[in-house]
């Protein structure tokens, strides 16, 4: 439950909000949304949210040029075809297609999609007919979009000309989903690593969503090892210059498709990359909550600061003559004004839009149309942004405690989670795991003749004599310690003969770069 005082020291209506949710979309309604309305938030940045856009599943938006395996890569998360489904080395998906779930399999077109008031597509409607001809979305009853939805998207090419041929603002487009998709994953082919002008200004479009942005660096084992090296350095060189952050975006290697792998060396690498991938992407719906916050608070931050913009502006704007003459002035100034609110109003250069971007869509508004700041809806998001939010957080906890955890299910997900191909079945630790000889017995011999040079008295080593023997290992004390809390099976501070041959060979799995167990699990013939 949630309430709060008024200024003037009367109590509002205490706000319940039943879910997370609900919250967010009584917040949004009643809070940002005048200030933004206020000051044509939508005509400069994003349309308005709607109902669908809190209550949707987590979305999964998928960029990179054609041919880079976008399509292939949905087909083996779901580990099923979708309708309207293309594949082929040249450039096949020519349309934005959202993968969503439905007891139907079929395709809903553009047109129908912006009018569903349950689908969080509506405000698509104005990219227009050009956009809306290759939007579709395919429907189909299937366990992983049972908790996300995918969106393909088409392959990015080089050239000036395929971006006038569109007919539509690719970039735009795409800006829009990631404001709304709680994962963007950019793929990228390794046997032919180029990124095109296109895709380095996609990239860029999609600057303020880095903490949702992967990158799959896909079709790895169509190469070998060295060169793999070498277009792995080669593309976190590119996207660092794109990019232009200090952190390092998450680059995943491997091949994702079901078909058997051409260049079979880095097998375990891409094992482990998969299983990386598969765990952030089934993260997702335990974190769509708290996405959707973080989300809310970027948009408060940023319409904040272009009420700011705005007001400036209208401030400077005479009552009388000289109109157009001091709206390009302004407009030229527009980094003075900038700097001038950063200072007067402690905001961080990294909240204000794009100078270029602004600059260019404010040519074409009525200065005379814009408002003075009003302190009421801009306390109403102060207030929200320091009050509410931090009690919203406290339900987001509680949700999750009382949910049972949600991970995404199905497809390729459960591929890998039972029986001997799980990731690292069978080594390190689980060496041996299947075989009725005890593991260790293997090099008993070998651990048997250090044993007993540390003269054994009644057949056990003193912990003094076996950590002389185990430090030669170089392994840091920390391991050591849980490599002894393991072998000293017993618990009577000394080793025998089979509890010290346990310590060295939990000695050489640590060695062998693998984990160690939190525990052992002993069965009764050893």
């Amino acid at each position: 439950m949630f309430s709060w005082a008024s200024r003037d020291g009367r109590r509002k209506e205490p706000e319940l909000f039943s879910t997370v949710s609900d919250g967010l979309k009584r917040l949004y309604r009643t809070r940002l949304l005048p200030l933004e309305e206020a000051h044509r938030f939508h005509d400069f940045h994003s349309p308005a949210l709607e109902d669908a856009d809190f209550d949707n599943k987590p979305m999964v938006l998928l960029v990179g040029q054609y041919s880079t395996g976008k399509t292939t890569f949905i087909r083996h998360l779901m580990e099923q075809d979708f309708p309207g489904m293309r594949i082929g080395p040249e450039p096949t998906t020519d349309s934005f297609i959202a993968v969503m779930h439905g007891e139907q399999e079929g395709l809903v077109p553009g047109n129908a999609l912006v009018v569903d008031p349950k689908k969080p597509f509506r405000k698509l409607n104005a990219f227009g007919n050009a956009f809306l001809n290759r939007f579709v979305c395919a429907q189909m009853p299937n366990p992983v979009l049972e908790s996300i939805s995918i969106i393909d998207t088409p392959g990015i090419l080089s050239g000036e000309k395929q971006r006038i041929s569109r007919g539509y603002d690719f970039a735009a487009v795409l800006e829009w989903f990631a404001e709304r998709v709680d994962r963007i994953i950019l793929l990228f082919d390794a046997h032919k690593l180029d990124i095109s002008d296109e895709f380095s200004e996609v990239i860029r479009a999609l600057k303020n969503h880095e903490d949702k942005m992967r990158v799959v660096l896909n079709k790895s084992d169509q190469i070998g090892t060295q060169q793999l090296m070498r277009v792995y350095g080669a593309l976190m060189w590119s996207l660092g210059k794109i990019v232009n952050t200090p952190e390092v975006i998450r680059v995943y290697i491997g091949s994702f498709w079901a078909q058997p792998l051409l260049v079979p060396d880095n097998r375990k690498l891409f094992e482990a990359e998969e299983q990386d991938l598969f765990r952030d992407i089934q993260s997702l719906p335990r974190n769509a909550a708290l996405r959707k916050l973080n989300d809310l608070i970027k948009r408060a931050r940023l319409a904040k600061v272009h009420a700011y913009i705005i007001s400036a502006l209208k401030k400077e704007m005479p009552s009388m003559f000289g109109k157009e003459n001091k709206k390009k002035e302004l407009i030229a100034n527009l980094g003075e004004i900038y700097s001038k609110i950063e200072k007067e109003q402690q905001i961080s250069p990294g909240d204000f839009p794009k100078l270029s971007k602004m600059q260019e869509i404010l040519a074409g508004q009525d200065f005379t149309k814009f408002q003075m700041i009003k302190p009421k809806l801009l306390e109403a998001v102060e207030d929200m942004l320091a009050n509410d939010i931090a009690r919203l957080m406290t339900l987001v906890q509680q949700e999750e405690a009382v949910a049972p955890s949600q991970t995404v299910q199905g497809g390729a997900f459960e591929g890998t989670m039972n029986g001997p191909f799980g990731h690292g079945y069978g080594e390190g630790a689980g060496e041996g795991i299947d075989e009725l000889e005890w593991i260790v017995a293997r090099d008993k011999p070998t651990y048997d003749e250090i044993f007993y040079t540390l003269s054994p008295v009644n057949g056990k080593v003193t912990g003094a004599m076996a950590k002389k023997e185990m430090v030669k290992s170089k392994l840091p004390n920390t391991v050591l310690g849980k490599i002894w809390k393991l072998a000293d099976v017993d618990k009577d501070g000394f080793l025998d003969d089979e509890e010290f041959a346990l310590a060295n060979h939990l000695i050489k799995v640590k060695l062998e770069g693998h984990e160690l167990p939190a525990e052992l699990e002993m069965s009764t013939n050893h």
